[in-house]
């Protein structure tokens, strides 16, 4: 069960291929306002995100600011 004002982002990248990857994008995307959880799954190529309130723009550039592009 979400809390009201909970938000779940599911994000493709497709880039992603390795533990410094997965690093570099739960490093930026954890600083993010609200973020409370960052999940990056190698084999699929999704980044979920979860927190309150989270703003989608900010984690696509934080996502852009650790050399990944959002598909």
């Amino acid at each position: 069960m979400w809390a009201v004002g909970s938000t779940r982002l599911e994000l493709s990248v497709p880039e992603m291929a390795c533990g410094h990857c997965e690093a570099a994008i739960q490093k930026e995307v954890s600083m993010v306002a609200g973020v409370l959880s960052v999940v990056v799954d190698l084999e699929t190529k999704l980044v979920t995100v979860t927190g309150s309130g989270v703003d989608h723009g900010a984690v696509v550039v934080a996502i852009d600011e650790a050399g990944f592009d959002v598909a």
